[in-house]
């Protein structure tokens, strides 16, 4: 007859039991017997988990690569964005010779005042003396006269602004209908400038146009061909063209 197992008078026991895979039978026969359906213990060694030290070196130079990554392209950004901004101040007119410029100062009466750019490029204002103003912008004037006046005036506020452009000067010479300087009042490109000169002859040689140009001393020289631009060809070769410049038409 087989014996009485006790497994405690509770359902939680019975249940918990049965979940974890033991055999009611088994015990009912041999209530000392060990569990059947138990795995086997292993006896491998337990793997050992190494901790994760989160202040090992390279962690550490993870952690100060990862903002050095982010400020260096901040600062290429930066770098870009202020290329891009001198880039378009290159299209500002440069102040140059002949041309009439007023300078104010806020708040001094005394000190507003016409000036004439001088062939050698140079202006004089009071309390300032002389600047060098050819071939700078009116707004970078403005701050070297700023500047100079913080020596005699308390946060001084300085205006300049273009009143005549004289000196946006440029030469067509050669087989045009009308050879000579044009001023203008805003910046052309090669074909503007030989339609004002009237166009050209019929014996020019239009693939052979130059543009000639003096910057600092150094010479330089552009190719125009009239028939490609005509063509809508090449177009980039139709340079807007700076104060000084002189088309040459063979």
């Amino acid at each position: 007859m087989r014996n009485k197992v006790s497994l405690g008078g509770t359902p939680i026991v019975l249940l918990a039991l049965v979940l974890s895979g033991f055999s009611l039978a088994a015990l009912a026969d041999d209530p000392d017997a060990p569990p059947q359906n138990l795995p086997a213990a292993s006896t491998e060694p337990a793997a050992k988990v190494e901790p994760v030290d989160v202040e090992s070196p390279r962690a550490a130079e993870s952690a100060l690569i990862e903002p050095l990554a982010v400020q260096t392209s901040l600062r290429i950004a930066t770098s870009v964005a202020a290329a891009a901004a001198d880039a378009g101040n290159d299209t500002q007119y440069r102040v140059g010779a002949e041309d009439i410029l007023e300078i104010s100062v806020w708040k001094e009466e005394g000190l507003k005042k016409e000036v004439i750019v001088r062939p050698d490029g140079g202006i004089s204002f009071p309390l300032v003396g002389e600047i060098a103003a050819a071939g700078k912008t009116a707004q970078a004037i403005g701050f070297e006269i700023t500047d100079r006046l913080k020596k005699s005036i308390l946060d001084p506020v300085v205006s300049v602004s273009v009143l005549k452009v004289a000196a946006n000067k440029v030469y067509v010479i050669g087989r045009v209908a009308r050879p000579g300087e044009y001023v203008a009042g805003r910046y052309l490109d090669v074909l503007q400038a030989l339609a004002m000169a009237g166009g050209l002859t019929p014996y020019a040689a239009e693939d052979d146009i130059k543009v000639l140009r003096k910057r600092d001393g150094v010479d330089q020289t552009f190719a125009f061909q009239y028939s490609d631009v005509r063509k809508g060809r090449n177009l980039d070769q139709n340079i807007m063209l700076q104060s000084g410049d002189v088309v040459v038409v063979p």
